[in-house]
């Protein structure tokens, strides 16, 4: 096997031995123009004469044109001189020795003052051969040749000007055509339009303070430039949707005083190629001319992942509309992903698309062809002169362009899709800071509904705000301002103008639960639904420290039969081993509940019950090393372990039986724990359903409060601890199961609280 030799830098000429190789074009372009020459003045011999023969006409030429000759002799030896100085180092040392003095003479100009020098000689040698092809045709002298051309010029223009209006008016009707098609999709604000300001957002004071960095760098770029750095030029809001991104670009405006453009999510997307990239163009033309008549401008990308990715399938996408897709822990009668916190239920969901598929493709090129390259392009930084006269003008005359100026532009890019961002946007010098915009925290909460409950009015007091912003756990701005909106609607309706708690709480739940639908069940299934609910709401209340219940309810909704909702009742960002098994235990008490209070029997219900625990035991097990192995199954399958051929040996086939018996035997022994609680818990179980039958929704202080015994802030839990009474809610089950395995009415008619 050969090894390949290391090679060195390229050589400098100052190093070299030999002259600098020629390209073919620069060896032969003077002798190829003289040749030009030499047979247009035989086609005027021949044209001016038409007796006269071919060879005569090259004898006439030979013997009136010398000069031309001796020209095409000199530039023959000059390239055979160059030749043997690239092949002959003895050669090209002996030149550079006796010579090295005109070299010298001639660098020390400028490379610039050279080149400009190089130009006029040239255009003195075409037009001293135009002269003399010009003297040639008109039979002048080539003088007065050179000055009869534009009156011969000026006699043809009517046919050229025909040819040209022809040639033109195509390319101006497809230019009017793109031109017309790049319009649209940018909307630009003026300083005097934008009155929104820092105090008008919320809830995000961490992001807005580094923002006003950026805001002062803009202001006053010498503060960073005179040390030696940058303007940092481009930032990236992503977060949930509604957090307050846009309300935060158009507040930037508005604090500096500058400009502020909006660019429409969809402006990019084009039917005809090409479209996309000249928008681009349009789009930082204008920016550019606010940025010098402003002093700076602000434009705003809104979400920024329609533009695309250059690294993802050209199709596809999430295929969500397929109900099949959709986990069942988000479509069963249960709806089980209710009582989980947000994170989990988000978790899950995500868990759930990964593992049947459904992460489809990628965005694809977004705005089409060419346009993300474009914009990538324009922020890149590389900017060429400015002006038509500065570019082209200046550079015909042999003068160097001026420089453009410092443009003041801040890009602003919001998204709540990261990941579909392409690389090359985001890397510093186009995007040079990213700020993550996420969930308010309790004071943002409670600061963004202070402020929006400013607008109205409304009768709630600080400790009621406290609780609100408590028990909305993720609201985001956008959810807090319907929120109010909706208790102000359902005032309205009541015949109030003035807002009050049972407002906000009613519509918290519409926001969440959607309207119920206006059906009755029948008494048997009223039943099973009520004791599946409150076998989650009693276990989650005795087992769950780390989640409070928000609402228990068996009205049935769009896409649930009841449900038990849960909240932190604190700011939480790590989660444990044991607030896991807790949900898990949560998940499994229907399937323990019912199968405990129907005779062994249990309904379809608790599939979607089931398939979130199984989702959190597998993750426990095989990723947050929560079970009882270390490895993670994440890296197994990423590095083929227990593959055929894999590190260990093995089969795939063998570890996931492995993992799927680990997952089976944890979730067996968290069932008979289920089952044991609620068996200590019977009574409160038979309590708590009797209460969902009567009420049908029972607010979490009230579920706590028919758990303990205690008055609740509506229903009296005190009389579930009669013993009487709780032997008549127990008749009245009893009654029930007798008619849910007859399928019949019960016989026994459910207590009334006295």
């Amino acid at each position: 096997m050969s090894s390949i030799e290391p090679q060195g830098s390229r050589q400098r000429d100052s190093d070299r031995k030999t002259r600098v190789h020629l390209s073919v074009y620069d060896r032969s372009k003077f002798i190829l123009l003289f040749v030009i020459v030499y047979f247009v003045l035989v086609w005027a011999a021949l044209a001016d004469n038409p007796l006269l023969s071919v060879g005569d006409a090259f004898n006439e030429i030979t013997r009136t044109r010398t000069w031309l000759l001796i020209l095409v002799v000199i530039e023959i030896l000059r390239q055979m001189h160059f030749l043997v100085s690239e092949i002959a180092a003895p050669y090209h040392g002996i030149w550079q020795k006796y010579f090295q003095a005109v070299d010298f003479a001639l660098h020390r100009l400028s490379d610039w003052t050279r080149y400009r020098l190089s130009r006029v000689i040239k255009a003195m040698i075409f037009i001293a051969l135009l002269a003399v092809v010009l003297g040639a045709i008109y039979k002048e002298t080539p003088v007065r040749a050179l000055f009869l051309a534009p009156s011969a010029l000026w006699r043809a223009l009517p046919m050229l000007g025909q040819l040209l209006f022809g040639v033109f008016f195509v390319i101006i009707q497809f230019g009017a055509m793109f031109w017309f098609l790049s319009r649209g999709g940018v909307d630009t604000y003026f300083p005097d339009d934008i009155r929104t300001r820092f105090t008008d957002v919320w809830g995000q004071d961490h992001v807005l303070n580094r923002i006003r960095e950026n805001l002062l760098f803009l202001e006053k770029p010498e503060e960073i430039e005179k040390h030696g750095g940058y303007v940092p030029g481009g930032i990236l809001l992503w977060g949930p949707p509604g957090t307050g991104k846009t309300l935060m670009a158009e507040s930037m405006a508005g604090e500096t005083g500058k400009p502020f453009v909006f660019v429409d999510p969809g402006a990019f997307t084009n039917m005809f190629f090409g479209v996309g990239v000249l928008k681009v163009k349009s789009l930082f033309r204008k920016l550019r001319k606010l940025a010098l008549r402003y002093g700076g401008v602000v434009v705003f990308f809104d979400e920024a992942d329609s533009l695309g990715n250059r690294g993802m399938a050209p199709s596809g996408g999430q295929q969500r509309a397929d109900r099949q897709n959709v986990p069942a822990i988000f479509g069963t009668s249960c709806h089980g992903g209710s009582y989980l916190s947000p994170s989990t239920a988000s978790m899950l969901l995500r868990e759930s698309f990964v593992v049947g598929g459904a992460a489809g493709g990628g965005m694809g090129g977004g705005g089409g062809m060419g346009t993300l390259q474009a914009l990538l392009t324009e922020l890149s930084g590389l900017k060429k002169p400015r002006g038509f006269l500065n570019r082209v003008l200046r550079r015909t005359l042999g003068m160097r362009p001026k420089n453009p100026p410092k443009y003041r532009i801040l890009v602003v890019m919001a998204t709540n899709m990261p990941e579909a961002l392409d690389e090359a946007l985001l890397r510093p010098g186009r995007i040079d800071r990213m700020y993550r915009v996420g969930y308010p925290s309790k004071a943002g909460r409670v600061r963004t509904y202070e402020g929006y409950l400013a607008k109205v009015s409304h009768s709630l007091s600080a400790d009621e705000i406290d609780k609100l912003a408590t028990i909305t756990p993720y609201a985001t701005g956008a959810t807090i301002k319907d929120t109010i909106n909706e208790a102000l609607i359902t005032a309205i309706r009541n015949g109030r103008t003035s807002i009050t708690w049972p407002d906000v709480v009613k519509a918290k739940q519409l926001k969440e639960l959607g309207p119920p639908e206006d059906v009755e069940y029948i008494e048997r299934e009223r039943h099973a639904v009520a004791v599946h609910e409150a076998c989650h709401a009693v276990m989650a209340h005795r087992v769950r420290q780390h989640m409070a219940i928000d609402l228990a309810t068996i009205e049935k909704g769009s896409d649930y039969l009841g449900m038990v909702a849960s909240i932190p009742p604190d700011d939480q960002f790590t989660r444990w081993r044991t607030e896991y098994e807790s949900d898990i235990l949560v998940s499994l008490a229907s399937l323990a509940g019912e199968r405990m209070f129907f005779n062994g029997d249990n309904s379809s219900g608790v599939s979607g019950d089931l398939e979130s625990a199984t989702t959190i035991a597998s993750l426990m097990e095989g990723h947050w090393g929560m079970g009882s192995t270390i490895s993670s199954h994440a890296s197994n399958r990423r590095f083929e372990i227990g593959s055929p051929g894999g590190a260990k040996g093995g089969s795939s086939k063998e570890l996931r039986g492995a993992l799927g018996n680990r997952i089976e035997d944890h979730l067996s022994v968290l069932l008979k724990q289920a089952e044991k609680i609620l068996k200590e818990n019977r009574s409160q179980v038979l309590a708590l359903a009797h209460a969902l039958e009567t009420f049908k929704t029972l607010s979490g202080e009230d579920v706590s409060a028919v758990i303990e015994g205690v008055q609740g802030s509506i229903v009296d839990g005190r009389p579930y601890k009669n013993k009487a009474f709780l032997a008549k809610i127990e008749r009245y089950h009893k009654a029930a199961l007798v008619a849910h395995r007859d399928h019949q009415t019960p016989d026994v008619v459910i207590p009334t609280l006295k």
